[in-house]
Parts: C-alpha cells; structure tokens; sequence
C-alpha cells in the first residue's frame, strides 16, 4: 500500500501523467484528455470545461504486489487549500515540472512545502515531446531554485521528438554512480568515509540501498524525465514510485486513528468523509469519535468503500495506512482527527486566504438559497470562511484569487441553480494586540445582566501563533461546559476585532469564573432565573473580551507577498517606477544576460495590478512569482470592516439585542 500525491504547477501535465499511470496499470483503456474532459480524475462537469484540476480525486491502481492511492491535486494557486489538506495523508509525492516552462512560481511554494513536512518527493520533468524542452536546463533549475540534492536517474533521447526516449542509468554509468554516491555521501557518515577511501569500490547495490533510505527520508530528490502524453519515462517512474518511496506505516491492531480530507455530499445529500487510517481499524456500525475547529462530535459509520482498480467497492472495514469513504457521519468536517492524533499534522502548511467579496445574489428571493448553498460549500472547502451579516442582508466569503470566484460562481449555477455576482474583491486584513488588557464582570453585581462571572485578560502571541485559550482558575471551579462555552465564544467573537478584521496572535487567559448551581423553588421545576446556563457565559464573555481587548489596543496589518521577476534589461527602469507606484520595496537586483531579475515584497493588494500592467512593460516577456510572506503595518488610514455580529463595543446596542432590553 502507498499513498501517492501527484502535485505541480498548472499545465505541467499532472493530470495527463495520472492518466498515463492508469493506463500502464491496466485501469483504463485508454488515456483521457485533459482538454476533451475524458479523464478520470477531473469528474466535475467545470473541470471538464476549464481542464483544469479543481478538487483532490482519488484514484487506485496496482503495481507488482503494491497498491497504490494516487491523489490527484489542483495546480492553480487559488486552489491551494485541497493541496493543503491532502498533504498530511500522504506517504510520498511526485512533483511534476514543465520540460519547457521549467521551474514555476507554484512549483516553488510546494518544494517549500514538501521539504519543510519532509514527505519524501519524486521529481518528474514532463513534456519532453514538445518543442522548446530541455531536460538539462531545468534540472539546472531544479537545482538552484528548488534544491541541489536532486540527482537525474537517466538520460534522453529524441528531446522535442514524439520519438523521445528516457534510458534509466545503471550500474555501468561512472558519471552517474559518482554523482549518486557524492549526494548520498552527504548525510551518510559510513558511506562517506568508503566514497573517500575508494570511490570506485562501492557496490552498486550499497548506493541504491542508501538512495531508496534517503529518498524515504526527504534527503535526496531522484529526477525522472519523460512524457504523460506518448508514455516515455513513464515505466521507470512507476519503478522508482514502488522502489525509493516508502510504504505507510501503523498497526491496524491499534488504536484507531485517522484524519479526515475531504468531504462531499452523495446523491441524497448525505456528508461523505474521505478518511486516511494512521493506525487501528474502522468497522461498519462503529460508534466514531471526532474532533476539529468545531469541537468534538460522534457518528456511527453506517457504510465504506475503499479505492480498488480505478473504483470503490464496499467493505466492511479499513484498516491502517488505507484511504475510504465513509458514510453516517453527519457532523464530520474536513481536518477533523477520528480517534487519536495524527502524524502527519495537516493544515496550516499554505497562506492563508488574502482576498474577500460579498456575493450578491440575482434575485432578492434567492438570499436564503444562496446561503445555504455557500454553507454546503464552505464544508468542502472551509477556507471559504462563510461570513454572514444579518444587518445589511449579506454574505461574504475568503477567497485565493479571481479564478477561484469564477469556479464559486459557476459552482453556484451549475449544481445550485442560483446566479450571483460579485462586489469587487477586498484585501482581508488582520489585527494584533498591542499590549495587554483585562476586564471582569461579576455574577449578581452591576452592571452584569447575566449569571455568570467571567474575567478575560489579552496578551500579545508569537507571530503566526495563532489564539491561544488558557485558564488562570480552577478547571473545578464549575461545570466543564461553561469553560467550553467561554472558549468557543472567545474564538468566534475574535474573529472581528476593534476594526472589525480577525484578531490572530494573541493569548487569552480566563482571570476569574463563578455560576450559580442549578436551583428550583420547593416542588417545582428548575428556575433558570436562579441558575446559570452555558448562554450566560456565551452572552456574557464577548462584552468582557471586548473591554480587555480595547484596552490592549490592535494593530492592523495587510498581507504583504515576496515577489521574483524576471525581465529584459532595457525594461527595468519603467518597471522599477510602476514597483514604487505600487507600494512595492525591491530588496535585490540580480544582472543576468540580457534580462535582470528583482526580488522584493509587496502589498497583496497590488498583485493583481502589477500582474495586468507586465506584460505591457515588458513586451510580454516578464516573469512574475509572487506568494503570500508575512504580514506588517498598514500605512496610512486604519482600515476597518463593517461588523456582522451584535456589536459588543456598543454595550447598549449589544444588550438590546441579546437580551431585547437594557438592565437597570
């Protein structure tokens, strides 16, 4: 069994290789084309239509004794977050790269990645076939853009020919065994010291044991060479999948553990969870634990299929290192963990979303529709970050980019029936506390309406840490669920801060706690006009956390990419202007022959402009690669974001509102 991510760039031929791969496994008959929307892996009607990769599919295939659940991924940097979330279920990758366009912008930001989960990756170089390809100056470029512990595992013949060969290297290739054994020799201190004494007398089969260890281990990067579309190279890659990357490990006699990917509905609506055992097995009619950002739930399992031959079929149980479908989970959500942790973690590996538009729907009638259609689509793909405002009748949702509203929108009239459009996209900002803050409200003492004590103080976190929740008080000092209520609200309600943006980086700690126990007058039933409920907590703490965060203070921070552009020299001038105009600050200027690259930062907010403007500047010939860096200060006026909740800056407003009164 292996689990094998297939990721890349756009049209570096990722899906085109999946295909392929089936083929040579005898799954399917023929290979799919990308561009007639015959494959098997893009199913979605819009997939079929862009040819392009829009959600993670699962696909199986056998080689020798091995089984293989290769997972199809999106290319296009808007679609990063399905990247994201197959990552932690993965046993190893095959990172595809263009022959002819070489080393991309996408293809950096996964190496990054993958180097940094250390999942060990195959390198593929595709499209031999097509004219303009070079093997050995993308190699060269895998080298010093990626990384230099790549080693090519063949040479070619017929490049640019639908006659293109890849002949794998052996034992007999001097150049390739002294290349093999000076890379391996690097994180092996036995093997450098027999390299030093005789080079020569290293046995073939010596280097080829240390190359499959080192590839499991992330170390080294084999390069193959070849071509999706006529089959070259193709054999010697599913070779190298089966040798160099290692097989899942875990008890299936464990304690079940497992993490959940992706979810979807079936035909009559109902979640379907697409689970990756770590350990343990899951039987049909188990009772399953769960939990996530949500909270903990439970389910029972009331159907699975596996992934066989290029389809499902029903078992009765799956077992540890093995990917299902699993049915009667109705409260599952993507990212939850099924019984113990995990290893690998997923998530958080990509920037988060940088833009956000209101989503306007045709007719005024559909806004109940439209909400309840983004909600289903927000479960597939929770980065969406739904966001509803009552107040001005309308919905908001996170987005990487203008391609992945155009998906959202063709989504939404396809499977939905709903037309929309939507309000220009905004730059989603962030705030951080300044200092630190604190505030408290008694039970039974004014100006608390509630029955509930609550004392919340707000400290500065690490950068990128996130909301942290700890306690000050005792965990007995009342019932567990109220200590939930307070937590869970603490989260939602950060999620607008004093200027409305989500508040991140921060540590909340619970200063002081009280209730009242459940009471009831003499024989009659329980008053809960003299007993506290998880609500008062819930009503309570925003009003709380909003004083200790006022007195901390926020600052507003906007998301700030690194760029690389590549351009002709004689340009530089014209777009060094067009970089200041944007805000953009060049951190180096590289010469090279007849062309100049510029590495730097700028506001996200301007990608998109710098993106139109190019190619006018430089004659179509610049080359941008931007991703998300880091956040900092917003110059110039404070934005703000109208707020969606009941306000608790506006203590009056928020009581009448919750409570449909103002106390005393």
């Amino acid at each position: 069994m292996l689990n094998l991510g297939i990721l890349a760039h756009v049209d570096a031929g990722k899906t085109t290789l999946t295909e392929r791969l089936l083929f040579a496994a005898g799954v399917i008959d023929e290979v799919g084309s990308v561009d007639a929307g015959s494959t098997q892996t893009d199913s979605l009607d819009l997939e079929r239509q862009r040819g392009i990769t829009i959600k993670s599919a699962v696909v199986s295939f056998v080689v020798g004794d091995t089984t293989v659940n290769l997972i199809d991924t999106p290319g296009h940097p808007d679609f990063i977050a399905e990247v994201e979330r197959v990552l932690g279920v993965l046993d190893g990758v095959v990172l595809v790269v263009s022959a002819v366009e070489g080393v991309q912008p996408q293809t950096r930001v996964l190496m990054r990645t993958l180097q940094r989960l250390r999942i060990p990756t195959l390198l593929f170089v595709n499209k031999l076939d097509r004219r303009g390809a070079d093997g050995e100056r993308v190699l060269g470029e895998l080298a010093e853009r990626l990384t230099p512990a790549v080693v090519a595992m063949g040479s070619v013949t017929g490049l640019g020919t639908r006659e293109c060969r890849f002949v794998p290297y052996g034992a007999a290739d001097a150049a390739f065994t002294a290349r093999l054994a000076e890379l391996l020799a690097d994180h092996d201190e036995a093997l450098l010291a027999a390299y030093l004494d005789d080079e020569a007398a290293l046995p073939y089969r010596r280097l080829r044991r240390a190359l499959r260890s080192q590839t499991g281990r992330a170390l080294v990067h084999p390069v193959f060479f070849g071509s999706a579309v006529t089959g070259a190279g193709v054999e010697a890659l599913t070779a190298g999948i089966t040798e160099l990357l290692p097989p899942p490990s875990g008890n299936a006699g464990g304690l079940v553990s497992g993490s959940v990917f992706k979810v979807e509905r079936g035909p009559a609506t109902e979640k379907v969870a697409y689970l990756r055992m770590f350990s343990g097995t899951v039987r049909v009619r188990d009772r399953l634990a769960f939990h996530g950002r949500h909270g903990g739930h439970e389910g029972r399992v009331t159907a699975i299929s596996v992934f066989e031959r290029g389809g499902t079929v029903r078992r009765t149980s799956v077992a540890a290192g093995q990917i299902a479908k699993l049915w009667g989970l109705a409260l599952v959500q993507i990212g939850d963990t099924v019984g113990g942790s995990p290893a690998p973690p997923a998530g958080g590996q990509f920037a988060p979303p940088t833009l956000e538009t209101v989503v306007v729907p045709g007719r005024p009638a559909d806004r109940g529709a439209l909400h309840a259609a983004l909600a289903q689509l927000a479960e597939q793909d929770p980065l969406i970050d739904l966001r509803q405002d009552d107040l001005r009748q309308e919905v908001s949702v996170s987005l990487y980019g203008e391609v992945q509203k155009e998906v959202v929108q063709a989504t939404l009239a396809t499977d939905y029936g709903l037309e929309v459009r939507f309000r220009e996209s905004t730059t989603l900002c962030i705030e951080r506390p300044v200092g630190s803050g604190a505030a408290f409200e008694l039970i039974a003492k004014e100006p608390n309406p509630f029955l509930a004590t609550v004392g919340l103080r707000v400290d500065p976190g690490p950068a990128g840490g996130g909301v942290a929740f700890r306690l000050e008080v005792e965990l007995g000092s009342m019932p567990y669920a109220f200590f939930v209520a307070v937590e869970e609200t603490v989260r939602e309600t950060l999620g607008q801060g004093l200027h409305g943006w989500p508040v991140t980086d921060c540590v909340v700690t619970m200063t002081h706690s009280g209730y009242w126990p459940r009471q009831s007058h003499a024989h009659a039933t329980f008053d809960k006009r003299m007993s506290s409920t998880a609500r008062d907590f819930r009503q309570l703490t925003p009003l709380v956390l909003m004083a200790a965060l006022t007195e901390a203070g926020t600052r507003v921070l906007e998301p700030i990419h690194r760029f690389r552009l590549e351009l002709p020299d004689d340009t530089l001038g014209a777009v060094l202007g067009v970089l200041a105009g944007l805000g953009a600050v060049p951190r180096a200027t590289t010469p090279r022959a007849a062309s100049s690259l510029i590495e730097g930062e700028i506001p996200a907010a301007r990608v998109h402009q710098l993106t139109q403007r190019l190619p006018g500047l430089t004659r179509g010939e610049g080359v941008l690669e931007s991703a998300f860096g880091h956040y900092q200060p917003v110059r110039g006026p404070v934005p703000t974001r109208p707020r969606t909740d009941n306000d608790p800056l506006d203590r009056k407003q928020y009581l009448l509102r919750v409570l449909r009164r103002v106390p005393g």
